[in-house]
C-alpha cells in the first residue's frame, strides 16, 4: 500500500425495522445524539454541521441525499499531527430486505499511516450501529 492509497471501513448490519425508521434515526438531530454524538445536523445538500464527542469535533458537510435510501457526508477531523488528521466520507445505504433493512456504512479516506484512526473506526462504527438499532427499536 502506498501513501496515496486510501482504506475503507465497511460495516453491514441487518436491522429488523423498515428503512423509514432507520432513515429517521440517521437524519434527526436528537436521535443522532442518542446513537452517535451531539450535533447540529441538517439534511439539506451542502449543509455544514459538527459532531461533538468528549475527544473533539468532526466537521461534516452533506454531499448526497436520496431520501430513505442513501446519505453521504464528509467526516473531517482537524488535528495538528497528520497521523490524527482525517479527511474522509461516510455513506449510509439502506436496502429493504424481508427481515427489515440491510444497513451499510462505509467510511473512506484512511491513509496507510492512520492505523489508530482506522482501527478506532472499525470498532467504533460497530458499536454506533448497535446503538442505532436500539434507538430505532424505541421509535413509534
Amino acid at each position: 500500500m502506498t501513501d496515496t492509497e486510501v482504506r475503507t471501513v465497511t460495516v453491514e448490519r441487518e436491522i429488523p425495522h423498515p428503512p423509514e425508521k432507520i432513515w429517521r434515526a440517521l437524519t434527526t438531530q436528537h436521535l443522532i445524539e442518542e446513537w452517535l454524538m451531539k450535533n447540529d445536523f441538517g439534511l439539506d445538500l451542502g449543509h455544514r454541521f459538527q459532531l461533538s464527542g468528549d475527544w473533539g469535533k468532526v466537521d461534516c458537510e452533506i454531499l448526497y441525499v436520496d431520501p430513505g435510501r442513501s446519505l453521504s457526508y464528509t467526516w473531517n477531523y482537524a488535528h495538528d499531527d497528520p497521523a490524527y488528521r482525517l479527511d474522509s466520507k461516510v455513506t449510509f445505504t439502506l436496502e429493504p430486505i424481508p427481515a427489515g433493512t440491510l444497513l451499510r456504512m462505509e467510511q473512506v479516506g484512511f491513509r496507510p499511516h492512520q492505523k489508530q484512526a482506522f482501527g478506532g473506526a472499525k470498532g467504533g462504527w460497530k458499536i454506533h450501529l448497535e446503538n442505532l438499532e436500539k434507538v430505532v427499536a424505541k421509535l413509534g
